[in-house]
């Protein structure tokens, strides 16, 4: 294996990087040879290719979510590793000076981290100011948390949401750059105050009550059902896995005159920690109570046993340092960066009609994009930083061109590309509209919702006693509920159904159809035919359908809306769909998805709200499948057919 810049011998002054920031592993545990090393580099073995899982989970979670639905968990893996290097470099300083300088590590935090956030921002924000529309909208927001370090806490504070599949932010991914910033800068000067503790277990049990009272918190502050944003970012929530790495580090420092307190890892021991990694990501649901209540816990630890057994277990560490891994994991910290602004762009650019057949080419680019840009900027940028410095990395590029002549043409290139580069940026934020054009859809459907809400209790009665007057299906009272999609087509709804009633709700699912219709049956607001039209926020399930049914009874008809979204589930929630009207004579189906599918100039630029003209398609597609139900002619009064659903048949006729 290659010597990497600035990696030293394990004796004496030792260099490290965090997680997430590279590949220098140099030893933080003391002048000790008990750990594994990779020859020649005074690596510390594993941490490389821990760092590739990682990464590699992330992307695959954010480009390719079939494949690896609990992918998020990489960045814990990341926390880990951050808090067990970092917490290694401040002791091992401690132990060989007496003291820890906090402005030298700050500034190596810094020279490590920024340079190569600069071009990423500059660039991505430039690029979006291009591209212009909703991609702009709280650029200035998330520029102000990435230049303070502190995104995730700008983000909670404007309620956005990492979750959401809407909203195009831009630099989302920084959130946990800001998590470990702010570890790097408060954690220092908690450690000093622990190593004036002279016995080690005392300072272990102060550091795991740390790690115990961040992972306690996230359970609290979870509520199921609710998103779950504010216990991901939050620095007090989501740092148990900083401390569990912390912990480590002591437990492996070898003070002088003292043994390790943890003895050599056997190789099975790191695999199956790895196993449990990888079952985390395949299976960890993002906003489910077993992940915020034990379940990031659990791969916090396994990830402490994976560098334990990395860093002390030998053949291990060498199986997690295999070529491939190592490569990935020496650039992780670029992928990082550039992976969610990639994609984020290339979704804008590239539109698809339906995931089935633009998601997986989508992916595929943004992978390729994201490796050629991390590995520039970890050839040109990161290695001669480490090496050099970032004055003296000036002044080697600038050598590469002999000649005065030459050297002032790279200056005034350098000098033009930077400044086209901060004007496009400033741009972005100066034209950054206040909302995305799908918040002013759903914001026209609210307003139609409430002001048919005020209308008079008179005008409701009227019609409801015209609809008693048995005219056709189509021209009687229709209720409707729905999602945001509905929601944006409410005024076009209203206009085509008088006396409709529309309860419609941003990021509601399936799943609380239950509720809303019994709570309006209750308030005598269910009328003959219920129009749902609740598929684009997640799965469904035939029995959830079922269940819809037996509520209306047997004496009500059903329209169900299909749904349009650039989502992995839409397909399969239109199928089940589909079969579940296919085969019940009192459901009909809209399909605005086929409606919609070649107008997508008709929606926001989230491709999902319609505007004015496309809530009118809505409309007119759910007003067909009513005049579909009313031309039915009726079945006979005892056919079975009209009872709920799983009621047995009556007995044949004798």
């Amino acid at each position: 294996m290659t010597r990497s810049p600035l990696s030293l011998p394990f004796t004496g002054r030792t260099r490290l990087t965090a997680a997430l920031i590279g590949p220098v592993n140099t030893p933080v545990l003391g002048p000790s040879n008990a750990h594994t090393v990779t020859p020649r580099s005074g690596r510390l073995s594993g941490l490389d290719g821990l760092r590739a899982l990682a990464v590699i989970a992330v992307v695959l979670y954010h480009f390719f979510p079939d494949l690896l639905p609990g992918g998020f968990i990489g960045v814990d893996v990341f926390f880990v590793i951050s808090g067990f290097l970092i917490t290694g470099l401040l002791i091992s300083e401690h132990t060989r000076t007496g003291r820890i300088s906090l402005r030298r590590f700050w500034q190596r935090r810094a020279r490590r981290l920024v340079p190569p956030l600069i071009p990423v921002i500059l660039i991505s924000c430039t690029i979006a100011f291009l591209i212009g529309g909703d991609v702009l909208v709280g650029l200035g927001a998330q520029l102000l948390g990435a230049l303070t370090f502190g995104y995730n806490w700008v983000s909670i504070a404007n309620d956005a949401s990492y979750f959401s599949v809407n909203e195009p932010e831009l630099l989302r991914n920084l959130w946990s750059l800001a998590v470990e910033e702010q570890f790097y800068l408060i954690w220092p000067l908690l450690l000093l105050a622990v190593l004036v503790i002279r016995r080690p277990r005392l300072r272990l049990a102060l550091v795991t009550a740390l790690f115990v009272a961040s992972a306690l918190w996230m359970g609290v502050l979870y509520q199921p059902g609710a998103d779950p944003t504010r216990v991901y970012y939050g620095s007090d929530t989501h740092s148990f896995g900083l401390f569990a790495g912390a912990a480590l580090a002591l437990l492996l420092r070898r003070p002088s005159g003292q043994r390790n307190e943890l003895p050599r890892a056997r190789p099975w021991l790191g695999v199956a920690a790895v196993l449990v990694i990888i079952a985390g990501a395949l299976w960890l649901p993002e906003d489910g109570t077993v992940t915020f209540r034990g379940g990031l816990v659990v791969v916090s630890l396994a990830t402490a046993v994976a560098i334990w057994a990395g860093v002390r277990g030998g053949r291990f560490g060498q199986l997690l340092d295999a070529t491939p891994l190592r490569y990935i994991g020496e650039r992780s910290y670029g992928i990082y960066l550039w992976h969610w602004p990639v994609l984020v762009l290339v979704q804008l650019l590239w539109p698809v009609a339906s995931p089935s057949d633009g998601l997986l080419p989508i992916g595929v680019l943004s992978l390729v994009i994201t490796l050629g840009l991390a590995g520039v900027s970890y050839r040109w940028l990161e290695l001669p930083i480490r090496r050099f410095g970032v004055r003296d990395s000036i002044r080697q590029i600038g050598a590469l061109w002999t000649g005065p002549t030459r050297r002032r043409r790279l200056i005034a290139a350098s000098a033009t590309l930077s400044m086209l580069l901060v004007g496009g940026t400033t741009a972005a934020v100066v034209a950054a509209p206040a909302q995305t054009s799908a918040q002013l859809r759903i914001e026209r459907g609210q307003r139609a919702m409430d002001a048919a809400a005020r209308a008079s209790a008179r005008a409701l009665a009227e019609a409801a006693r015209q609809a008693s007057a048995a005219p056709a299906l189509a021209d009687g009272p229709v209720t409707a509920i729905g999602d945001s999609v509905m929601l944006a087509s409410a005024p076009e709804l209203q206009a085509t159904f008088v006396g409709m009633t529309v309860d419609a709700s941003v990021s509601r699912g399936m799943y609380s159809a239950d509720d809303v219709l019994t709570a309006l049956k209750s308030a005598g607001q269910l009328h003959p035919v219920v129009v749902v039209g609740l598929g684009t926020n997640g799965p469904i399930t035939a029995d959830e359908l079922t269940q819809i049914l037996r509520i209306l009874g047997p004496d009500r008809q059903l329209v169900l809306v299909n749904a349009y979204a650039e989502r992995d589930w839409t397909d399969g929630v239109n199928a089940t769909l589909a079969d579940f009207a296919a085969g019940n004579r009192r459901v009909e189906l809209a399909n605005w998805h086929d409606t919609i599918a070649g107008r997508l100039d008709l929606l926001a630029g989230d491709h999902v709200h319609p505007g004015p003209t496309g809530g009118q398609l809505y409309a007119d597609e759910v007003r067909g499948a009513v005049d579909r139900l009313a031309a039915l002619p009726p079945l006979p009064e005892h056919s079975w057919l009209l009872r709920e659903p799983d009621a047995p048949r009556p007995p044949p006729f004798r």
